[in-house]
């Protein structure tokens, strides 16, 4: 695993033996993170401006990761950094009848970025090899196909000149305990709340198997996956911000260039 907890293809994953609340590849403390919070805020804000301008590249970031793992969390940090032009978030909860009478990509690929665009994506085509596969939605036979679909839909959207990040939140199931029973005490956190998260997490080594496979399966040169220690909201946005920051400035994105020298403003 490279840094930031970015896989190679072909690598295998026990989220067991990944600590989730370890701070690896940063030495500072939640302090020095929170001090580099603007600062990382408003080189976003500048890169995705440039994107925007540039209007040539498409960046989609993907987040996965258990109830109460933080992708709302990370949602509104990254949020916080980008103009609200050219930045989108496409939630995907449980599919409406119409969603269904489909492929299981076709929600998917209607909210994928266009030129000069961001999209966050908040749950995504992943659930269809994750939440069907423990709810047994569909036959084995059927899922198992599916990450070869999406290495194929991912490669497709690639070769079309879409960066993608794919982000796993990687909690403890302690730390999970912890979040839900904070979500219960606190009349508002009430909202976060369902009471379909409980049977949910009776189910948590089947979503943790779930997940190593859809994880390994799906890693790859042209999307790859990082694993992210996630029990600590401070290091999961930073190294998030990080990951994005990094791939965005080695786009090599230019201003475009406006011939004005004709220009006459009375």
């Amino acid at each position: 695993m490279k840094k930031w907890g970015k896989l190679e293809p072909g690598e295998k994953v026990k989220l067991r033996d990944i600590d989730p609340e370890a701070t690896t590849d940063f030495s500072g403390s939640k302090a020095a993170a929170e001090q580099k919070r603007e600062k990382m805020h408003a080189t976003l804000d500048g890169l995705q401006e440039l994107m925007w301008a540039e209007h040539r590249r498409r960046l989609l970031i993907v987040l996965q990761g258990m109830d109460t793992s933080g992708k709302d969390g990370a949602v509104r940090y990254l949020m916080n950094g980008f103009n609200a032009a050219g930045v989108r978030v496409a939630s995907f909860r449980k599919p409406t009848q119409p969603e269904l009478e489909h492929d299981f990509l076709w929600r998917i690929h209607s909210q994928v970025p266009g030129d000069g665009e961001i999209v966050v994506f908040n749950r995504s085509h992943y659930e269809d090899v994750l939440v069907v596969r423990v709810h047994e939605l569909v036959p084995e036979e059927v899922w198992r196909q599916r990450y070869q679909q999406i290495n194929d839909f991912e490669r497709m959207l690639t070769g079309g000149g879409t960066t993608i990040l794919k982000f796993f939140l990687h909690i403890s199931k302690e730390e999970q305990k912890k979040r839900l029973e904070e979500r219960v005490a606190d009349p508002k956190k009430h909202w976060k709340f369902n009471v379909g998260d409980i049977e949910e997490r009776k189910l948590w080594n089947e979503y943790q198997k779930a997940y190593e496979d859809a994880i390994e399966k799906t890693t790859t040169d042209h999307a790859p996956w990082y694993i992210i220690r996630a029990n600590r909201k401070w290091y999961r946005n930073y190294v998030i911000g990080s990951v994005v920051i990094e791939t965005m400035k080695k786009f090599g994105m230019k201003y475009p260039q406006v011939e004005l020298a004709n220009i006459v403003i009375e």
